[in-house]
């Protein structure tokens, strides 16, 4: 199937692109090209096939979240550029 240069406007119009009229016939080559390469997606062959979801079976591993004291917090303040009774200090943040 050719696609032609009516269908060709009128997607560009949906889609509200502009497009020069030297440009219809490069638009119909590309649109033909995708739609040739779906046609041959399209015509796969896929019997016998297994069904797959994804292309490995990893799943993500999440681990519960605890609460848990930190002993060190002088450490941790060594780090901090300005620090205020026992707590990090930064800017506002509006």
């Amino acid at each position: 199937m050719k696609i032609s240069r009516e269908e060709i406007l009128h997607i560009a119009n949906l889609s509200d692109l502009e497009i020069e009229e030297n440009e219809i016939e490069k638009y119909a080559l590309n649109l033909q090209d995708i739609l040739n390469f779906a046609n041959i997606v399209k015509n796969a062959p896929v019997e016998g096939l297994e069904i797959t979801i994804g292309a490995n079976e990893k799943k993500n591993i999440f681990r519960k979240d605890e609460i848990e004291v930190f002993e060190d917090n002088e450490a941790l303040l060594q780090n901090a550029p300005s620090k205020e009774q026992n707590m990090f200090k930064i800017p506002k943040v509006l």
